[in-house]
């Protein structure tokens, strides 16, 4: 018999990075009405604060904290703040990011650079520290990294973008056989357009139509549709996973040229 609890997160502490708007708030609400403690990091702390709200107004419990992931002292102190005011970290999710909509030979050095330094550095930061973390205390966890079907496939006008992201779906597989001796899992979610703070002009723009016509289901992701997949990666439901890459995207990269 399958065992009813597998999913449930109750008494385990969770850090959701980039929690201060689009996917990263929907996973920490996501992760506290599953039972988890939610440590909420993000640089715009304001915007934490009425978050945590939210979720201590249904039971829940949330801690919020600055962070700046490409600096490493911030990742520091996040992941310390985290353990000392909610105990040992079980799960990581490792969400911030960022994006310029520019043609490649536009592209800024500049811009390419703190792309990279966000998405994919401070990924591995993150995943590092909290790793460290749960190897000290001696217990494993889950980490679940946030890529993108563009980190699967290329496109237009995001080349730093889509670099990143490939880059974190290899890191998430070489991290995934580094840290299995530790009983640490690391699996990725790599989701297709999804309506948030990044994307709203574009899914809301003049291409919009064209842009669902290459996706099978034809429409756009809900937050709502990326629950289960969080929960089965953070949670004991997915014990045997790791190196693995979640796509939830209306059926884009099943799909052949």
């Amino acid at each position: 018999m399958p065992d009813g609890d597998l999913f449930d997160l109750s008494d385990k502490v969770a850090v959701v990075t980039g929690a201060s708007s689009g996917l990263g708030r929907r996973f920490a609400v996501t992760l506290a009405g599953a039972g988890a403690k939610v440590a909420i990091a993000a640089r715009r702390v304001e915007r934490l604060s009425e978050l945590a709200r939210e979720i201590e107004a249904a039971d829940g419990r949330a801690l919020p904290v600055g962070l700046d992931v490409t600096d490493p002292e911030s990742v520091r102190a996040c992941v310390a703040t985290a353990e000392n005011e909610l105990g040992p970290i079980s799960v990581l999710v490792n969400n911030a990011g960022i994006g310029f909509p520019e043609a490649a030979l536009d592209l800024g050095e500049e811009d390419w650079d703190r792309v990279i330094a966000t998405n994919l550095k401070g990924a591995w930061l993150m995943a590092q520290e909290t790793a460290r973390h749960m190897v000290r205390l001696g217990h494993g966890g889950s980490i679940v990294n946030i890529a993108s079907v563009l980190g699967l496939g290329g496109g237009a006008q995001g080349v730093a973008y889509c670099a990143s992201k490939a880059g974190v779906v290899n890191m998430t597989r070489a991290l995934a056989i580094d840290l299995a001796r530790h009983e640490i899992r690391v699996n990725a979610i790599a989701p297709g357009y999804f309506d948030t703070e990044i994307t709203h002009d574009l899914l809301n723009g003049p291409h919009a139509d064209k842009l669902k016509r290459i996706i099978p289901q034809r429409r756009f992701g809900e937050l709502g549709d990326l629950d289960g997949p969080l929960l089965l990666l953070a949670s004991e439901a997915s014990r045997h996973m790791t190196g693995s890459i979640v796509v939830v995207d209306g059926g884009i990269t099943a799909k052949a040229g």
